[in-house]
């Protein structure tokens, strides 16, 4: 199997502090079982583009990276993908910005990731590439010969037509889109709306398992939820350094009741809402106000953009407005953390909390919320607060589900979470767990390369490049 992704996660580091992203841990998990090559971009610039390729082996697992030039970061990942494409496709369109060289540079690193992958992939091979970054990719491995079985996963949603109409070429970038043999979506909802889109724009035949008719061709299009790796991160949750963080802060907090939220610092995140709404429950409850704690732990991700920038601005001022307001002096309702902490750390954190608070305005997935289910002890658990807008959402439906929009909505169910009784509490604890367990990483991976060795691939055979070989 060849990877491609936009970024690679060496495995060595995978247990570092800011490690804890969900496709670094799906993947790490998946090569680890299936072997294969991970390929994309090593973070690092280059003043040329020479498109040599850096290749490390560490657990197990090879990788082969390449470095680019400045002009490409700025326009393929500063530019379209975290300027157009990732606040298009999170419903923000009046943060979408459309800029010809965003583009032009956007289909460029495309074309010099396909260059650059194209030597490692070898008769037979598969190729599953990852994420928004590399729509395109797909379609410049196929100009050049590529006639293995290709696969795309999209950890985002996909957003609705009417909203992504309003991005330029769209349909070339769709149609780019269908020169794979299976195109993955996290839930049904994202599924729907893509197939919405060819039906409605393209004039495509849907057929009733969804494949999509394009060309002569039969393009799978399904949903697979991915998960985590379930036995790993429970192995994780009992073990010393856990532990260690588990009981490190529960003394902290001295007996308050803690509310915990991990996210990437980022706009769809919803943490300036979710503050406000934490807010809104201390002033809504003054006979508790001392008698709870907000732990956000959220990394700074994407600092080049104006955007991510501001967010932190706006929280760093929510947090001392709702400090100022109902703090004492042995007492801060809101522990803001700037930093990333191992995933082993997180487990414990998770467990010591008696609410996970998960609230993003709109998901692909969020693993997330399965990693506080899965740390919870079964005996005396804690309570999952989720988005109705998280991909997760149509999976854990025994969690307490929000709308993260609605601060009233989020303060009053805080209230409700802290007030369940230890039998609901397991009853519905019980029932997420089930499914975090069924829904692992294992099954996501299985059933993607499954749909994706699928008998109704009608490319067979090599690569133009590996025959002249």
């Amino acid at each position: 199997m060849i990877v491609v992704s936009n970024r690679v996660s060496v495995p060595k580091a995978a247990g570092a502090a800011g490690a804890q992203g969900g496709l670094a841990v799906a993947l790490n998990s998946a090569l680890r079982e299936h072997g294969g090559i991970w390929f994309g971009w090593s973070g690092q610039e280059t003043e040329e583009f020479t498109g040599h390729l850096d290749m490390q082996r560490n657990d197990g697992i090879t990788t082969a990276t390449i470095d680019l030039e400045p002009q490409d970061i700025e326009e393929y990942y500063n530019g379209y993908a975290n300027r157009t494409l990732w606040p298009l496709f999170h419903y923000r369109i009046d943060l979408t910005e459309y800029d010809r060289n965003f583009g032009e540079g956007y289909e460029r690193v495309n074309a010099r990731f396909a260059d650059s992958v194209l030597p490692l992939i070898e008769e037979e091979d598969l190729v599953w590439v990852h994420d928004y970054h590399l729509l395109p990719l797909g379609s410049q491995l196929r100009e050049k010969g590529v006639k293995n079985r290709m696969g795309l996963f999209l950890h985002t949603p996909w957003p609705p037509t009417r909203l992504l109409v309003s991005l330029p070429f769209h349909e070339r970038l769709v149609a780019s889109m269908l020169e794979y043999d299976v195109l993955g979506f996290q839930n049904t909802e994202w599924l729907e709306s893509f197939l919405h889109y060819v039906q409605k724009e393209m004039g495509l035949k849907v057929n009733l398992d969804n494949s999509i008719e394009y060309q002569g061709r039969r393009v799978i299009a399904r949903a697979f939820p991915i998960g985590i790796d379930f036995r790993e991160f429970t192995e994780a949750a009992q073990g010393a350094e856990a532990r260690e963080a588990h009981d490190r802060l529960k003394s902290s907090v001295r007996g308050r009741k803690i509310l915990i939220g991990v996210d990437r610092l980022d706009y769809s995140k919803g943490l300036g809402e979710r503050f406000e709404a934490f807010g809104r429950f201390l002033a809504d409850n003054p006979q508790d106000a001392g008698k709870a704690v907000l732990l956000q732990i959220a990394p700074p991700s994407r600092g080049d953009v104006a955007s991510y920038q501001q967010i932190r601005e706006d929280l760093e001022r929510k947090t001392g407005h709702i400090n100022g307001a109902h703090a004492d002096v042995a007492f801060v309702p809101i522990r803001y953390v700037n930093q990333g902490y191992p995933r082993a750390q997180l487990a414990g954190f998770y467990r010591a909390a008696d609410i996970g608070l998960v609230t993003p305005l709109r998901d692909g997935m969020n693993l997330v919320a399965k990693e506080y289910i899965a740390a919870q002890d079964p005996e005396n658990p804690g309570v999952l607060i989720l988005s109705q807008f998280a991909g997760a959402a149509h999976q854990l439906k025994d969690a307490l589900q929000v709308n993260p929009h609605s601060t009233e909505h989020v303060a009053e169910t805080i209230r409700k979470a802290l007030d369940m009784p230890l039998a609901e509490r397991r009853d519905r604890h019980a029932k997420l767990l089930a499914s975090v367990r069924e829904n692992d990483v294992q099954r996501w991976r299985e059933d993607f390369v499954k749909a994706l060795v699928g008998k109704n691939a009608v490319r067979t055979g090599t690569t133009e490049h590996n025959e002249a070989a």
